[in-house]
């Protein structure tokens, strides 16, 4: 045993050291060093027993006792290592054996490509293109190895970069090769590129190979090129089911379901079996476009031959319910769909809590958010952002917020989601801090962060903070404004009642060179609503037209109404006429602008051609109708429509419809019917059935059904000055000299509150503000007395004289005479039509004033106050002297 050797057939053998060779088999071995040097063969075997025995760390520790002894180590066993680096996706080790490459005996193309290769799938592909850029060889294995790891991590552009490169460098790819390229160019569009790469397989010979030319075929089918796809669809020698999905694909893409059919039957035809994979691209088109039904009896077909829907079916079904707006659909598909065994991805899990949120569904949230836990889904960011979201929504703060916290990577819908919740609550303060947590985060809010924000302060009143936010934007953000930041600010200030700075925010974005879109225009026709902003309802009609938003319904109707209320009742007939197709808004529309402007038989014709075309009259239908039965003066018919809407339509009637008969009644004069019908009223009766009432006895002269209807409007509008003063004149009318003086204190309590007469009118395209009383407005003066001569021998009282404004000799001229006057005085000839708007119900006088300049100047005035739309033609009323 003294000259025990190690057998080995290249090298002597080497003596046992002496220490060694004393000792006894009991004594602790020490570790055997190799002075001189080590041989190749038992370095790589003891390295290899090492890494087949998961002890990775260990041979690489061993690497610098090797690199001690002067030994080298076999390429093919560092090749190993960098595998055993990659199996373990152990990037710090990997990096430890890559400093260590100068042990390695022959370091050729294979031993950096493997290193390539080790860095990109253990999740550095920065390192592995440095790698490689560094590489002095490349071969065809090389290029492959990069250009696999870029397509992995989905950086397409850089694969096509590199395809170049290695064109460049002489190394043409393989009929491997050339399908991830061509993948590359699919999905960045370079359309361009895949057209060279075609030309390229043709002349290397390659076309024969189905896969090649299925990636071509899907590079023209995504660059959206479906004449050029389904002419090399057709040339193809051999197709399989890929080939099929592919052109498949792009017809639903396109919207050309019914070509998608026909090529479905076709791939029957040829003996080629649909798989899921192309079910699911025809159930998930038919989604898209909607047809959600037509969708679920694909699936329900899919089954029938023997196919079972996959994840991917259901949460394409699930998300086009949802995304259709049926979202109690979507949730009942979504426990189906657990009650089959099929487990939900985390798509699956977000939209069927975005379908709650919808809802605003806490309780199935509830349910669905255990499933994510059970399922184990509950750290996938989408289902965490969806969770946060459907919380705030439902107003659970303090649940949205544990799971905000519990989301360790937030990305930018985590933060949006969580801010949103704070402003809807209306915490504007925490989401403003949250806001700022989030940049503090190295996050950067998007656009919706800052819209958000925006719309917020402007829900809350709080303008100059929105518009300190709305500069920051740009400034300090960095983040351009898109529509919806305009579209915050306008729908802010409408809100506030503020139409001018609304309007004025839309020329501001125009000038921006910012595209108004459909929810601009939605927000922005309803400021022009009135008689002094029919020039801005043109001008924005015709940014519709330039937008091409004529054809959306919504913006159709609004037009309708905004025309109407502006006093162009004729611009609002002719987009009426010219619609394909019209809903129960559109119909809405125009009978409520004629019933404005006291067109009761034109009203009452569109409402029988709107029931001859079946459609559904609704609510806001049965209220314009009776109003028109009342102008018509047919109590009968009038009844007969309040009577229908319970007993033939269903529809229970609303407030609007009882003092809509208030109405009808108090019209005809017959109050004993108005005031029976309110005291039978199932419901108690609010302001404007009351309104309706007093305005019935003023106009034909009861003055104790006046002071009751009074008397229950103060009751519910203890504020409003306007009433105390129509009762204070009712009392003193009949006698009552101790309630009058009540009132009269009461009158001088809410001095504070009065309410002064002022118009609009528009002139030579400015609007002029005239006030009741104005002594600075001499040059005017002259003029109202002259006429004032001349209409009161016209005079002719009638009713009880109880007005909202102050007789002319307590508080001063009424401002609408001044109005009048300003516009007849102030043009070289009389205008044809006089536009004013005024905040108070005109007087008689005022009333009997206009109809007269109507007829001495041959001029229309169109005058809007607080009850009615006067228009005055021909020393007639439109109101036929009841308002």
């Amino acid at each position: 045993m003294e000259n025990l050797v190690i057998l080995c057939n290249s090298s002597p053998p080497l003596p046992i050291p002496s220490k060694l060779a004393n000792q006894s088999k009991f004594s602790p071995i020490p570790a055997i060093s190799f002075p001189v040097k080590t041989h190749p063969k038992l370095t790589d075997s003891h390295l290899n027993y090492l890494r087949k025995n998961g002890r990775l760390s260990e041979a690489i520790t061993a690497l610098d006792s090797i690199a001690q002894s002067g030994s080298k180590v076999n390429s093919n066993t560092y090749i190993n290592l960098l595998q055993s680096c990659i199996d373990l996706n152990s990037i710090q080790l990997g990096r430890e054996l890559h400093a260590r490459i100068n042990l390695v005996n022959d370091v050729n193309p294979y031993v950096e490509t493997k290193i390539v290769s080790m860095y990109a799938k253990c999740g550095s592909l920065d390192d592995a293109r440095k790698v490689f850029d560094e590489m002095g060889e490349r071969n065809l294995y090389t290029w492959s190895a990069m250009i696999g790891a870029c397509s992995r991590g989905k950086r397409w552009r850089e694969v096509v970069e590199l395809f170049f490169l290695m064109m460049g460098d002489a190394v043409v790819p393989d009929s491997f090769l050339f399908p991830k390229v061509l993948q590359a160019c699919a999905n960045c569009g370079e359309f361009e590129t895949g057209k060279l790469i075609h030309s390229l397989v043709v002349r290397l010979g390659m076309s024969c190979y189905l896969f090649v030319n299925n990636s071509i075929l899907a590079v023209y089918v995504k660059s959206g090129k479906l004449s050029l796809a389904r002419k090399f669809f057709e040339n193809m020698v051999e197709r399989d089911s890929v080939t099929w999905n592919a052109i498949i694909s792009g017809y639903c893409q396109k919207g050309e379901i019914e070509e998608a059919l026909r090529l479905f039957d076709a791939m029957l035809e040829e003996g080629v079996e649909p798989g899921s994979v192309t079910w699911n691209i025809l159930i998930t088109s038919y989604n898209q476009l909607g047809q959600c039904d037509v969708a679920k009896e694909l699936m329900k077909k899919m089954e029938s031959v023997g196919i079972t829907p996959d994840v991917f079916t259901w949460t394409s079904m699930i998300s086009g319910y949802a995304q259709n707006n049926k979202n109690n659909r979507a949730l009942d598909l979504f426990k189906d769909m657990l009650q089959e065994g099929v487990k939900p991805n985390g798509v699956t899990i977000t939209n069927a809590i975005s379908a709650c949120s919808t809802l605003k569904s806490l309780d199935k949230g509830l349910e669905i958010h255990s499933v994510a836990v059970k399922m184990g889904l509950i750290n996938d960011l989408l289902v965490g952002n969806s969770l946060t979201d459907m919380y705030s929504k439902c107003g659970e703060l303090e649940a949205a917020w544990k799971v905000f916290d519990m989301v360790l990577e937030k990305d930018v819908y985590t933060w949006n989601s969580m801010i949103g919740g704070y402003c809807q609550a209306g915490y504007y303060g925490k989401a403003h801090q949250l806001l700022m947590k989030m940049q503090e985060s190295g996050v950067s809010p998007n656009v919706v962060t800052w819209n958000m924000m925006i719309s917020g302060y402007m829900q809350n009143g709080d303008e100059d903070q929105a518009m300190d936010l709305f500069q920051k934007m740009e400034n300090d953000g960095k983040t351009k404004r898109d529509t919806a930041s305009w579209n915050a600010l306008i729908a802010g200030y409408l809100q506030t009642g503020q139409k001018d700075k609304a309007l004025g925010i839309f020329r501001q974005m125009q000038s921006s060179y910012v595209i108004p879109n459909s929810v601009t225009i939605l927000s922005v026709l309803p400021a022009c609503a009135n008689l002094i902003a029919g020039k801005k309802a043109k001008e924005i009609h015709g940014c519709v037209f330039r937008r091409s938003l004529e054809t959306e319904l919504p913006i159709a109707n609004s037009l309708i109404d905004t025309y109407a209320k502006s006093g162009n009742i004729i611009y609002s007939r002719t987009i009426f006429d010219g619609l394909a197709s019209k809903d129960i808004i559109t119909w809405n529309s125009l009978i409520g602008g004629y019933v404005l402007h006291g067109h009761a038989d034109t009203a009452l014709d569109l409402f029988d051609q709107m029931k001859k075309f079946g459609v559904r009259p609704n609510r806001g239908t049965f209220a314009n109708i009776i109003v028109a039965y009342s102008l018509a003066g047919m109590v009968d018919k009038g009844e007969k429509a309040f009577s229908s809407i319970m007993e033939e339509y269903q529809i229970i009637p609303g407030l609007e419809h009882y003092s809509a008969m208030v109405y009808l009644y108090g019209r005809a004069g017959r109050l004993a019917d108005a005031i029976d019908f309110i005291e039978e009223m199932p419901i108690e009766p609010d302001s404007f059935t009351w309104a309706a009432l007093l305005t019935a006895c003023r106009i034909h002269g009861n003055i104790g059904l006046a002071i009751r209807a009074g008397e229950n409007l103060l009751d519910l509008e203890p504020g409003n000055f306007l009433i105390h003063q129509l009762i204070f004149q009712a009392y003193a009318l009949c006698g009552k000299s101790e309630d009058a003086s009540k009132m009269t204190k009461l009158e001088k309590d809410n001095a504070s509150r009065k309410c002064l007469g002022q118009c609009w009118v528009e002139v030579k395209n400015t609007v002029h503000t005239f006030l009741a009383g104005d002594q600075s407005l001499g040059v005017l003066y002259s003029w109202i007395q002259r006429i004032k001569g001349e209409v009161k021998g016209l005079d002719m009282q009638y009713g009880l004289s109880i007005e909202e404004e102050k007789r002319e000799e307590i508080g001063g001229v009424h401002s609408e005479k001044l109005a009048f006057a300003f516009a007849l005085i102030g043009s070289p000839s009389a205008p044809k039509v006089i536009r004013i708007v005024k905040n108070l119900r005109i007087c008689g006088d005022c009333h009997r004033t206009a109809k007269y300049i109507s007829t001495t100047y041959g001029c229309e005035i169109y005058l809007n106050d607080s009850n009615c739309l006067h228009h005055f033609k021909n020393g007639h009323c439109s109101c036929k002297d009841y308002w």
